[in-house]
């Protein structure tokens, strides 16, 4: 399977039962598969299918699926709802009963919320709407379909970039490596001008030096980290060839990649390798930004 993104955008369209309906489907990254629906009232019934619709095809995202509902323009027109307005009226009548105002006009009750609302034509029947469901969650099986390729099209973009970013730090690992070669010497010739200057002698005893060099060697050893380091790029580059859903660990391998640029920075003796260290944490950091887009 290739690498997939969380990332996407999709819609379907569909009608029947003399009503035509839309979805819009987006996706961003998320810890885990978490389904938010936008239904119109009466419509809490499809939630359930449709949960597992999701269930199906992603394995992490935040999703967000929204349906419109639209009537056909023959079927759609405007009526008085009688309770509403006769309510209204009452209300008014009393109004100004208590205040000696003049009452409402029937222009101002008319354009109170409720009074005039939209018909839809007839009520459904269960059987109706038992098939107008069904073909609802259709429409939206076909939206997360499309919503699913945008994911996999996101994915392959997403993979060329992650590669790009394991070479640059496959790369400064080496340059790393090429300098903590250098970091004994460097060591011994820091130490042995500060204790030149500490001890005002013209000469260092060369067993004494030997011992601080070698302490000061090993607290700025850093084989391990860039050993692990090295594998770390293995193990990324093994993972986004991977059939299984990559995500979490390319998070998590983002993690350590971090450990072991910052312990090869703390340990660091020369400047030069300090800087190759700062590049190394800056290209991880982007390494982990897109790592979290992964399914």
């Amino acid at each position: 399977m290739a690498l997939v993104s969380m990332t996407g955008f999709a819609d379907a369209q569909g009608a029947g039962a003399g009503a035509r309906w839309r979805w819009e489907a987006k996706s961003v990254n998320g810890r885990g598969l978490d389904l938010r629906l936008r239904l119109p009232p009466g419509f809490d019934s499809v939630e359930p299918a449709a949960r597992m619709l999701a269930n199906e095809r992603f394995r992490r995202g935040s999703i967000q699926a929204t349906l419109t509902m639209e009537a056909p323009d023959g079927a759609r027109g405007l009526r008085v709802d009688a309770a509403a307005l006769g309510s209204a009226v009452r209300i008014a009548k009393e109004v100004a009963a208590e205040t000696g105002l003049a009452p409402a006009r029937i222009d101002g009750l008319l354009a109170l919320k409720g009074v005039i609302v939209q018909d839809d034509g007839a009520p459904i029947d269960e059987v109706g709407r038992a098939a107008r469901d069904a073909s609802i969650l259709e429409s939206l099986a076909a939206a997360f379909d499309a919503l699913s390729r945008a994911r996999k099209t996101e994915g392959a973009k997403l993979a060329s970039l992650l590669a790009a970013q394991i070479g640059d730090i496959e790369r400064l690992t080496a340059e790393a490596s090429a300098l903590a070669a250098t970091q004994p010497g460097t060591l011994r010739d820091r130490l042995a001008a500060q204790l030149k200057e500490l001890l005002e002698a013209d000469t260092v005893s060369e067993d004494r030096l030997a011992q601080e060099v070698a302490l000061l060697a090993l607290r700025g050893d850093v084989r391990e980290e860039l050993d692990r380091l090295r594998a770390h790029v293995q193990e990324a580059r093994t993972l986004l060839a991977s059939a299984d859903a990559a995500g979490r660990k390319l998070d998590f391998l983002a993690q350590e990649f971090n450990r072991e640029a910052n312990t090869l920075c703390s340990k660091s003796a020369d400047i030069a390798l300090t800087r190759v260290g700062l590049a190394l944490k800056a290209a991880i950091d982007q390494f982990r930004e897109q790592a979290q887009n992964v399914e």
